[in-house]
C-alpha cells in the first residue's frame, strides 16, 4: 500500500498531528504538491504561494466566508522539509469542532486523509532518512524515559545507520572483486586479497556480535527493564516493592505466602524505566493456588533482565541462595544479592562484600540498591554515544547477517571457491540492507509504518 500510494498517487495528504481530544492548541498538517495551494484557498492574510520556506504567518481560516479560527500557518518548501515535499502546518485552537472543520475543508479541496505513519514514510521514500531512522521516530514518540529518549535520538540522527553503512561499503568492495574473479575464472586469478578479506570479515563478525550483545539492554531500556524480585516467603519482597515505588501497592503481612500472584509496577531511576515484579515466595507447597503463583514467579525470573535474590539477614545466607537456585529449577548466573532486615542485626555485621544490605521496612540502603540496578545495565555505551540495538527486527537481521559472515570465514579458511564466498557475502549484505531499507518489501514497509500514529 505505502509504496503504491507514494510513488503512483503522489497526492496531498492531511491529518491532525497533535494529540487527540481537546487542548489549548492543535496542529493540522498537509504534505504534497498541492499543500500550499489548498491551504492558501482558506487562509486570509497573505498569499502563501509568495512566502519563503520555514516562515510563520498569522491570519484567519475561512470556510464559505465564515471564520473558523485565527491560526498560525507554517510553510516548509520542498526539498527542505520533513517529508521532502511541500508541507503546511496549521496551528489552531484545540477545539474538536475547529480541528474537524479545517480537516474537512482540506479534504473537500482535494487532499486526502493520511494513513498511519504516511508522513514518515514519505520522508523515507524521498531519501530524507533511512528505514532504521524512520523506525526511531516511532520510538522517540513512544519514549517515556530519559534513556529510551536517548536511544531513539541517537538512532534517528543516524548513529546506527553510519555504523552499518561503513561495514556494507567495505564488504561491497570485496564482493565486487570476487564477482570480477568469477568473470575471469578460466584465467584462475585473484583480485581480492584473501588475508585482507579474512581480516575484514572477522572485524565485521566482532562488530555484529557486539551490536547483538547490546540488544538485551537496548530492548530492556526501550520497553522498561524487567526486574524480578525472587526470594523465599516472608523475606520482605512486598515491602521492598513498596519501598522502591514509594507506594503501599503490595500487601505486607507477617504471614508467609501472602503474595499469590505477580504484582508489577514501573519506576524511573536515573532516567531509566524499571519494571519491578513482586513474586510469590519460592518454597515447596501443597497449596494449589500458591503453586500457581510460584510457577509464575519462576516464569518471570527466566524473562527478567535483572534477577534480584532477596534474602533474610537473620538466616544463613549461603543456604538461602542454594535453596533459591534449586527451587527456581533453571540456571541462574550472577543474580543481584540483596540482604534484607539488617535492622535486626548488630552493627558492622555485614560479611558478604558483593551483597547489598538493606532494611526495606526502614528504607535503609534502598537508594544504594537503586544505583546498583542502574550499574547492572552497563550504561557506559549509551552515555558514550555508542550504538545500542533496541529493535527486534534489527536484531534478527544482524543475526542473519552474522550467520553468513561466519560461513564466509569458514569458506576462506577451508579454501573453498570464490563463488560460494560471493553468495554468502551477498546474503550478508542483503540482511544488513534490510535494516536501513536498502532492501525492502511492500509487506515489510506496511508492517513498520502501520504501527505509527496518524499524523506522523
Amino acid at each position: 500500500f505505502y509504496l503504491c500510494c507514494m510513488i503512483i498517487d503522489n497526492d496531498t495528504i492531511c491529518a491532525i498531528a497533535s494529540g487527540s481530544g481537546k487542548g489549548a492548541l492543535s496542529i493540522i498538517r498537509l504534505s504534497g504538491n498541492k499543500a500550499i495551494d489548498i491551504c492558501n484557498s482558506f487562509f486570509h492574510s497573505k498569499n502563501l504561494n509568495e512566502q519563503k520556506s520555514h516562515t510563520l504567518h498569522f491570519g484567519t481560516f475561512k470556510k464559505n466566508d465564515s471564520i473558523i479560527d485565527e491560526v498560525v500557518v507554517s510553510v516548509f518548501r520542498q526539498p527542505n522539509s520533513f517529508t521532502g515535499e511541500d508541507i503546511i502546518e496549521v496551528s489552531c485552537h484545540g477545539s474538536s469542532y475547529i480541528q474537524q472543520q479545517i480537516l474537512h475543508s482540506f479534504v473537500q479541496a482535494g487532499a486526502r486523509l493520511a494513513k498511519a505513519g504516511e508522513f514518515t514514510f514519505r520522508a523515507y521514500a524521498n531519501g530524507k532518512m533511512d528505514l532504521s531512522q524512520a523506525e526511531s521516530v516511532a520510538d522517540l514518540i513512544a519514549s517515556d524515559s530519559k534513556a529510551a529518549h536517548q536511544l531513539a535520538i541517537h538512532q534517528m540522527r543516524g548513529g546506527f545507520s553510519d555504523d552499518l553503512s561503513q561495514l556494507r561499503s567495505e564488504l561491497i568492495q570485496f564482493a565486487s572483486l570476487m564477482e570480477l574473479e568469477l568473470d575471469f575464472s578460466e584465467e584462475d586469478v585473484e583480485f581480492a586479497d584473501r588475508k585482507k578479506m579474512l581480516d575484514l570479515l572477522q572485524h565485521i563478525q566482532s562488530v555484529l556480535e557486539h551490536l547483538m550483545n547490546s540488544f538485551k539492554v537496548g530492548n530492556a531500556i526501550k520497553n522498561g527493564v524487567p526486574v524480578a524480585i525472587i526470594g523465599k516467603p516472608n523475606v520482605g519482597k512486598s515491602t521492598l516493592l513498596n519501598a522502591l515505588i514509594n507506594e503501599e501497592k503490595a500487601i505486607v503481612s507477617s504471614q508467609a505466602g501472602t503474595t499469590r500472584d505477580v504484582i508489577e509496577d514501573v519506576v524511573q531511576i536515573q532516567g531509566i524505566s524499571f519494571r519491578f515484579f513482586d513474586t510469590a515466595g519460592l518454597r515447596n507447597t501443597m497449596d494449589e493456588i500458591e503453586s500457581i503463583g510460584i510457577q509464575k514467579a519462576i516464569e518471570h525470573a527466566k524473562k527478567a533482565t535483572i534477577l534480584l535474590f532477596l534474602l533474610d539477614a537473620t538466616q544463613v545466607i549461603e543456604t538461602q541462595i542454594e535453596e533459591l537456585q534449586k527451587l527456581a529449577n533453571f540456571p541462574i548466573t550472577n543474580p543481584l544479592i540483596v540482604i534484607n532486615k539488617v535492622d535486626l542485626l548488630p552493627k558492622n555485621s555485614h560479611t558478604i562484600k558483593e551483597a547489598i544490605y538493606i532494611s526495606a521496612k526502614n528504607q535503609q540502603g534502598v537508594s544504594e540498591l537503586s544505583s546498583q540496578l542502574v550499574n547492572r545495565l552497563g550504561m557506559d555505551s549509551l552515555n558514550n554515544g555508542n550504538t545500542i540495538v533496541s529493535n527486534a527486527r534489527h536484531f534478527e537481521a544482524l543475526q542473519n547477517a552474522l550467520k553468513y559472515i561466519k560461513q564466509s570465514i569458514d569458506n576462506l579458511n577451508n579454501g573453498l571457491s570464490s563463488e560460494l564466498n560471493s553468495l554468502d557475502i551477498k546474503q550478508a549484505l542483503f540482511h544488513l540492507g534490510e535494516i536501513t531499507g536498502e532492501i525492502t518489501t511492500d509487506d515489510l514497509l506496511d508492517s513498520i509504518f502501520s504501527n505509527f500514529c496518524i499524523g506522523k
